[in-house]
């Protein structure tokens, strides 16, 4: 059977339409400002879930390039360690740490990450580390650490599920960097 030219045309015609619709209507709610961009506001469940699902696939498609260090040393959690206590921990929280009281003010909020080695691969845990995360204040490291330090926080995420509050304390007090000196100076 043959559809008729005339008809093939005006779906394709339908289709067009259907799509200048939702441009429009994406448009407008750009430019009326019907979108609320305030932090202290969950995103509605379908901006949510198409934000979410996006960065997860995103993450798969690119970490599939990275070829991770092939093994961890105890000494690159260590300092893997230290750069998480001293940049991660505040958004989001360690054995036995709370995140800090302003993260409820972020959306969305960030996740504790005391499993993450289970959800995630070390290329996809180096590729969010590194590269960070789009609307989510996740900044990407790889701008101001090397890519060693990056994957020395890859190793400690990697032996998180296994750290106890106990020995996370442990390690505080055993590996804590020295105080900053600007910061003894400015304290005075």
């Amino acid at each position: 059977m043959k559809v008729p030219r005339c008809a093939l045309a005006g779906v394709l015609v339908g289709i067009l339409m259907g799509w200048m619709i939702v441009g429009l209507g994406a448009l407008a709610v750009i430019e009326f400002g019907l979108f609320d961009a305030t932090a202290t506001k969950p995103h509605a469940a379908l901006v949510a879930w198409a934000t979410h699902d996006a960065m997860i696939h995103s993450v798969r498609v690119r970490s599939s390039r990275i070829e991770p260090p092939s093994a961890f040393t105890g000494q690159d959690v260590v300092q893997g360690f230290r750069d998480y206590d001293s940049k991660c921990a505040m958004c989001h929280g360690a054995p036995g740490v709370p995140r800090q009281t302003w993260v409820a003010g972020m959306t969305p909020t960030p996740p504790f990450l005391v499993d993450s080695a289970r959800q995630w691969t070390p290329a996809q845990l180096d590729l969010i580390v590194g590269d960070g995360v789009k609307m989510t204040a996740m900044p990407g490291w790889r701008t101001s650490l090397p890519d060693d330090r990056i994957w020395r926080i890859v190793a400690f995420l990697e032996a998180l599920p296994y750290i106890s509050p106990g020995q996370y304390a442990q390690m505080r007090a055993a590996y804590a960097p020295p105080p900053n000196r600007q910061t003894e100076i400015a304290g005075r």
